[in-house]
């Protein structure tokens, strides 16, 4: 099967990405997820083992542990994009391989546009949610206090200022409902 079309869902946190590409797979389109791929890496021992050489004040018992890891990065940039410099390309590997025999793959990359992989998909769909239902979001999700939220938060690009470029937009500010007729919108758009 050849694969047609490549089509990346990516916005802040807290947007609605997996809600969004959760309707998609209702739809029975095949979707990938950049989380999901990344929480694997965590069960491959060779991945850790580099994690833990450039990590290693976030080693406890020989492994590196993820909220340790959290801390630091979101509290230090250059130790941030030392693991995404790290991540990035590994969990692309997969994703790209995953997605290579399907006609129409829709992935979720969180952080499409941090890491300049915009260029890889054929067309690009950004969540978009109103900063304060974000953060709600994102305290009830993942128990975060308000400094760690913003830190997320600031270590992401605005996206604001390129969504009304020549990237397709899903509005996430009302209902789920709203959230599907939009997804429908934007499957008719794409014309997949």
């Amino acid at each position: 099967m050849t694969q047609n079309k490549k089509i990346a869902v990516t916005g802040a946190i807290g947007s609605g990405k997996t809600a969004f590409c959760n309707i998609l797979r209702e739809m029975g389109y095949p979707v990938f997820s950049c989380d999901e791929i990344s929480n694997e890496l965590w069960e491959n021992a060779d991945y850790l083992e580099g994690l833990a050489r450039l990590f290693p004040a976030c080693v406890e018992d020989g492994k590196p542990q993820k909220k340790l890891l959290a801390r630091l990065v979101f509290s230090d940039r250059s130790a941030l994009e030392k693991l995404n410099s790290y991540a990035h390309p590994r969990i692309m590997e997969l994703l790209l391989k995953r997605m290579r025999n399907c006609r129409v793959a829709i992935a979720e990359v969180p952080l499409l546009f941090e890491g300049g992989f915009e260029g890889l998909f054929d067309e690009v769909v950004i969540v978009s949610r109103n900063r304060e239902a974000r953060a709600k979001s994102i305290a009830s999700r993942d128990g975060l206090s308000e400094s760690e939220i913003a830190a997320r938060m600031g270590a992401q690009k605005d996206l604001s200022s390129i969504c009304g470029e020549k990237y397709i937009v899903a509005e996430n500010n009302g209902t789920l409902e709203d959230l599907e007729e939009s997804a429908l919108r934007i499957v008719r758009r794409l014309g997949i």
